[in-house]
């Protein structure tokens, strides 16, 4: 079937036609779809090691073979990675290997390897690196436990700041984090101490970065916040402060220089060209860490090392997005972020560039634990449900990603579109590995 008879969804901006969607999803054979975990398909929740997934929609995601892939700045190995729910909520260890169950792609923003039998490697890291990661856990757990030793306005009992630390600490192999949701929770009637927190654990990151440097790690590693509000002028992610209605800025991850999503992107479709014609269009050995910092640059090693004619018809599904217009000294500034931003409009605007019809998809994400999403607004206004506002400030009418399809029902109503899609796609006769032969 070609592109021309399909939904234009790509056209479309804020679009309730999930049957559209599932229809590309269906019946598209060279498709690629790249798509983030958390608040995606598993609902955000305050403590990680609670997280859940449908069995139902990891079985759905094999009917998709080599057109499926995740990309997302958690890990998939560790105590919090995504491989142990699914060892807690589909099968064991044995079962995920030979069944191929395992959700293949990247983790750790792009520094992180995974096939569907959860073979796990990271491309372009080196020991020392990690050796380095291999401590920041311990770090994060003492100043934390520094910060609250010195604050004697948190009432707060031990047993709920030690409970509070063990959940916050993220002790992840390529990306160790400090996430805040549940001192959020704790403190959201002392936002000024919460406040005091987030500057605490910039602080101690900010430390580890010049450590690194002392050590011959010059340019290793950065400082992802998430969310964000954007990127400053040098290129560094902007902390978003803490409200009394928004946590703002949650997570602090330590990560890996080039483990940024929209790099990921590239190495995915690196690896699904071979997949396909049995060559790496970026050669075998590229990773993300050799890609350029760049968005513009990106676009143009895609449009000068892959064939369009070969080009995949991509759709790329996020949940973080926002943006927010600020007035200062009587100018308007509009900062815009999102750890999914980027590769959403990377995916998007490769779409522009090769004519095919690119697909951005936004999950609202807003119903879950974690309370730092706008929601989507809807409205009856006409006598149909339509969303009349996205996730970003109403007042930056000129942001460049358009969220094509969008999912008000978050996690659940996206995870049955996508399994619906699945089942037609099962009985299209698709197996969804590549014709090629190429293993």
């Amino acid at each position: 079937m070609t592109h021309l008879s399909l939904p234009r969804l790509h056209e479309a901006s804020l679009s309730l036609d999930h049957s559209g969607l599932i229809h590309i999803l269906s019946q598209v054979e060279n498709l690629l779809v790249i798509q983030d975990l958390d608040g995606v398909c598993m609902g955000l929740v305050k403590d990680p090691l609670t997280r859940t997934i449908d069995p139902a929609y990891v079985e759905a995601t094999r009917a998709f073979g080599d057109h499926f892939y995740v990309l997302t700045n958690g890990e998939h190995i560790g105590q919090r990675g995504v491989n142990g729910i699914l060892e807690r909520t589909v099968g064991d260890r044995p079962y995920l290997q030979q069944s191929g169950s395992h959700l293949p792609g990247l983790a750790a923003g792009g520094v992180q390897w995974q096939d569907r039998h959860g073979e796990v490697t990271h491309p372009g890291v080196s020991e020392a690196e990690l050796t380095f990661l291999a401590q920041v856990p311990q770090r994060m757990e003492a100043r934390l436990r520094q910060f609250f030793a010195h604050r004697a306005e948190v009432n707060l009992d031990l047993g709920a700041i030690a409970q509070g630390i063990q959940t916050a600490v993220l002790d992840n192999v390529a990306s160790p984090t400090a996430n805040l949701n549940s001192f959020y929770e704790l403190l959201r009637h002392q936002p000024d101490t919460y406040r005091a927190l987030q500057q605490a654990m910039k602080s101690l990151t900010d430390e580890l970065l010049q450590e690194a440097e002392q050590q011959g790690l010059t340019g290793s590693f950065f400082v992802h916040y998430a969310p964000n509000l954007g990127r400053d002028s040098h290129g560094l992610e902007i902390l978003r402060p803490a409200t009394e209605t928004d946590s703002g800025t949650t997570d602090f991850q330590f990560m890996l220089r080039g483990a940024v999503k929209e790099a990921g992107v590239l190495f995915i479709l690196n690896h699904y060209y071979y997949r396909r014609t049995g060559t790496h269009p970026l050669g075998p050995d590229f990773n993300v860490r050799q890609a350029p910092a760049d968005h513009a640059a990106l676009l143009e090693l895609v449009k000068s090392h892959f064939d369009p004619a070969l080009m995949p018809r991509m759709v790329g599904v996020g949940d973080t997005v926002n943006s927010q217009v600020l007035m200062n000294e009587g100018k308007i500034i509009v900062r815009r972020g999102g750890s999914d931003r980027n590769f959403l409009q990377l995916i998007q605007d490769i779409g522009t560039a090769m004519g095919n019809g690119n697909v951005i998809v936004y999950v609202d994400s807003s119903q879950g634990e974690v309370k730092n999403r706008r929601p989507l607004k809807l409205s009856t206004a006409d006598g149909a449900l339509q969303v009349v506002d996205g996730p970003g400030d109403p007042g930056d009418t000129a942001d460049p990603l358009t969220l094509n399809v969008v999912f008000p029902g978050g996690h659940s109503q996206y995870c049955r579109a996508f399994q619906t899609a699945a089942q037609q796609r099962l009985r299209q006769g698709w197996d969804g590995t590549d014709e090629s032969g190429v293993n």
